[in-house]
């Protein structure tokens, strides 16, 4: 209630925007011919969002490409990604790179194997038992090398490998990232930052 006994639910409230930073709203009241309410503009604390920093949300074009040219992925042909920094929707590798950049940014980083997915590890070349990959497949599946078979991995994960070969008993598959060992070109541009 207000103080002449009318709810604020029964006023016929109208807005009114005046000059900037004024807001009001005139209320009619049978008693009153008019009441003007002005609100103040709350003060609220400045969020640095001047640069890219760890849990950022980042909207921004980027191309990921071989060292020959082929792209990976090329969102500069499409609609811009928006990225949640350290939530895994991009490589920490990348992510790394683009901490401290700002708004409007534009440029294309050369990356070594060892600063994109890491060298190839010939340790990851394995064998598994052909009964082992029928229990991590569809019943009468056919694998062919060049497949990416996932796994099921101890503690409940899964990981992924490409097949290589299948022997008799065994199939070979290589554990590594694809773009292990591959030198890569990453071009990025800062469309937004929150």
């Amino acid at each position: 209630m207000n103080p002449r006994g009318t709810s604020v639910a029964d006023l016929g409230l109208q807005w009114r925007f005046g000059a900037p930073r004024r807001m009001a709203f005139a209320a009619n009241i049978a008693r009153a011919p008019s009441l003007t309410v002005r609100l103040h503009p709350i003060h609220m604390s400045i969020i640095d969002i001047s640069e890219v920093k760890p849990g950022s949300h980042v909207t921004l074009h980027y191309r990921l490409a071989l060292a020959d040219g082929a792209d990976i992925v090329n969102t500069f042909t499409d609609k811009p990604a928006t990225l949640l920094l350290g939530a895994g929707q991009l490589a920490p590798p990348l992510e790394d790179i683009l901490l401290g950049l700002k708004v409007g940014h534009h440029s294309t980083f050369q990356l070594t194997p060892e600063q994109a997915f890491g060298p190839r590890n010939p340790e990851l070349l394995q064998r598994v038992s052909l009964a082992t990959l029928r229990e991590n497949s569809m019943i009468n599946e056919d694998f062919s090398p060049g497949d990416l078979v996932e796994f099921n991995a101890p503690g409940g994960g899964r990981y992924a490998g490409v097949l290589k070969e299948v022997g008799e008993t065994s199939a070979l598959f290589d554990f590594n990232h694809p773009l292990a060992g591959q030198a890569l070109a990453f071009e990025v541009k800062i469309i937004g930052i929150l």
